[in-house]
């Protein structure tokens, strides 16, 4: 560890309902793709630690799944929980929020916000789609109105506009103290669980809007032979009609998905990659606490 890294620590929960860019925001600030993005809400499905370490100090982002109203499922419902888990514990709240839109969503996320009691700077994303720059001014007050933010900050994700500013301002609000893990490293979660995420990624992008909401990956082998992953994936829907899409006619969409994840997962890993890919039905597992727990949707 660098003796030079001394300052400030902590950690900062990045929350807000789901598509307003919290994973795109957490990848621009690594400068490193961590979370799966798609244009398809909800993607993000568990808390993923990105650690930013900088002379200044190290900022420990937890990037949580989009806090939503609809659907009742037990996958609904874990997601609402991670997001909220997130932020019992953690030193400063980004709300992220989306330039010129407000819903309900965002209204459910600020409440869970303002219940929590943790400082918070709000984080008006997506700038660059604003034509008219003059009509954000009148929506920073109102969003102003809303809660006592630290500050308000208007980015662009995508594009990297004041994404440096914002993470000086979040290690302003940080409490002094030591790192906590080695400068080099990014995340706690290991490589089989990425593996699993980049196939779904996969799953996400290239599917109609609801079938990447019943569809799951679990890793079966994640094993290293002569300086490659040989990886084995199995991808759960939770009915026969979903197995045949994913398949495809003879085989070429899920050739063309399995094909895609490997190449992310080798330049994630950086080495060769080979993946076997395979479809099973699971009835109902989004609907299935028990389900859930054994593929990996798990407080613990």
């Amino acid at each position: 560890m660098n003796d030079a890294i001394t300052g400030r620590c902590g950690t900062v929960a990045i929350v807000g309902r789901p598509n307003v860019g919290k994973s795109t925001l957490l990848n621009r600030i690594l400068g490193q793709k961590l979370a799966i993005t798609s244009h398809k809400a909800q993607t993000t499905r568990h808390s993923i630690l990105g650690v930013k370490t900088r002379a200044e100090g190290q900022i420990l982002f937890v990037d949580t799944p989009g806090i939503h109203r609809r659907g009742e499922s037990a996958l609904n419902r874990y997601l609402n929980r991670t997001a909220r888990a997130a932020l019992a514990d953690t030193d400063l709240i980004l709300f992220v929020v989306e330039a010129l839109r407000w819903t309900e969503e965002d209204e459910q996320a600020l409440a869970a916000v303002a219940r929590a009691g943790v400082e918070c700077i709000a984080v008006v994303n997506k700038v660059d789609r604003v034509e008219d720059k003059e009509a954000l001014l009148p929506f920073l007050q109102t969003l102003g109105e809303r809660h006592p933010f630290r500050e308000l900050f208007p980015v662009s994700a995508a594009r990297g506009s004041q994404v440096e500013a914002l993470e000086q301002a979040v290690l302003a609000a940080l409490p002094e103290g030591e790192p906590i893990f080695p400068e080099d490293q990014l995340t706690d979660r290991s490589e089989r669980f990425f593996a699993a995420e980049l196939l779904r990624e996969q799953l996400t992008q290239r599917y109609g809007e609801e079938l990447p909401y019943r569809t799951t990956v679990e890793i079966e082998r994640f094993e290293a032979v002569d300086g490659r992953y040989m990886i084995n994936a199995l991808i759960w829907v939770e009915r026969p009609g979903q197995k045949a899409i994913i398949i495809g006619k003879q085989g070429e969409s899920l050739k063309a998905t399995a094909t895609q994840a490997r190449l992310e997962m080798q330049k994630l890993f950086d080495c060769p990659v080979h993946l076997e890919v395979w479809v099973k039905i699971k009835k109902s597992w989004s609907s299935d606490e028990a389900a859930l727990a054994r593929l990996g949707y798990s407080e613990d």
